[in-house]
């Protein structure tokens, strides 16, 4: 037995100047369509006020607010007077959703300039608290992790590992090489002139060990591993394979960034002292070539003009550095958007980012290193 829906009426009393509308019936869009016959029959000239009865009405869905954001509409356009009084108090909810703007427009035609400067200021902020909690993170999960209780699966740290260290030596191999010959053909051209061509050893074997080894391998890293890991996180968000992993209970950060961090962090110690003896090849090849110095002075003079020290800072550098640039690529992968362009951009961000971001490192140890006399 099904029931007999009762047919919807609207009868328009004008009232001097004023339309009382008498709703009765269901007015359901799904059944009965929308009715805009509605708007002609109630805004007619000399009308300035429309007003409702709706104690006779059944059931109603969209078709009625439909209908109703119609004469709305109408009234407003001629000045007429829209009495929303005798509406059921849901559809005049519905009705007011319907008039105010969303959100972001409506921040965006409040907003000023000093408004935009304080809402950068509090992203800015939120986004250093994301960042010390996930620096914080790896500390705690990494000392768990060190006693075997964390869920970190031994095939994605050696995986992690192979990735930004075995299959990153062709690419520091031949950066390394370039900048140790570059170094030696800029001190040959300038020591030279003060028949100081043996001290190009010093400034190779020092550039190298102190400074740029560790930087340049760092920006390779960034450019090359930094970006992939923020791609591939970007990449299960847009996927949702994130809530996924929540869903299952397992814990995303032992399961996907810390593998990345430990490797990276790991790796990059022993890159930057690989980085080390190419360069210096580098620049005994360069050296021998344009100043014709033997092999056996040049690094001779290498190992007087190093030390422990310089060895010890380049290697906290390079530690720093792997650290920073696993943190903050997984970091803006974490927080990309759910599409495929975001995917890139999170990566195009990695890169330009963790490269800033060494630099400036570098800068700051170097500045310390001064201050300290080291």
């Amino acid at each position: 037995m099904t029931a007999k829906t009762e047919s919807r009426k609207c009868e328009a009393e004008v009232q001097g100047s004023t339309v009382l509308l008498a709703l009765s019936g269901d007015w359901v869009a799904r059944t009965d369509g929308v009715d805009f016959g509605v708007v002609e029959q109630a805004i007619k000239p000399g009308v300035r006020a429309l007003r409702f009865d709706t104690v006779k009405l059944g059931h109603w869905d969209s078709g009625l607010i439909a209908v109703l954001a119609g004469l709305r509409e109408a009234s407003n356009k001629d000045g007429v007077v829209f009495d929303e009084e005798g509406l059921p108090g849901p559809a005049r909810r519905l009705l007011h959703l319907l008039s105010t703007p969303p959100a972001t427009a409506r921040r965006r035609l409040q907003t000023t300039g000093l408004d935009r400067i304080g809402l950068w200021a509090i992203a800015a902020l939120a986004e250093c608290v994301e960042g010390a909690a996930l620096v914080g993170n790896v500390f705690l999960r990494g000392a768990v992790a060190l006693r075997g209780r964390a869920a970190l699966r031994a095939k994605d740290l050696v995986e992690a590992m192979y990735d930004a260290g075995l299959a990153a030596l062709p690419i520091v191999t031949i950066v390394s090489l370039l900048v140790g010959g570059i170094l030696a053909f800029i001190g040959a051209t300038e020591l030279s002139k003060f028949g100081a061509g043996v001290y190009v050893a010093d400034l190779v074997g020092v550039g190298m060990v102190r400074e740029m080894a560790a930087l340049m391998t760092a920006i390779i890293m960034a450019g090359r591993t930094g970006g992939a890991y923020a791609a591939n996180i970007a990449s299960m968000e847009s996927g949702e394979e994130i809530d996924a992993l929540r869903a299952m209970g397992i814990p995303i950060f032992d399961y996907l960034i810390l593998p990345k961090v430990v490797a990276l962090s790991a790796m990059m110690p022993i890159l930057y002292l690989y980085g080390c003896l190419v360069g210096i090849f580098g620049g005994l090849c360069a050296g021998a070539a344009t100043l014709h110095v033997t092999a056996t002075s040049f690094l001779v003079e290498v190992h007087k003009s190093l030390t422990g020290v310089q060895f010890g800072l380049g290697l906290t550098k390079s530690l720093c550095f792997g650290a920073f640039i696993a943190i903050i690529s997984c970091r803006v992968g974490l927080r990309a958007k759910r599409s495929a362009a975001a995917v890139g951009a999170a990566a195009t961000s990695a890169v330009v980012i963790g490269i800033v971001g060494v630099i400036a490192l570098d800068a700051i140890f170097d500045l310390c290193a001064s201050v300290l006399g080291i």
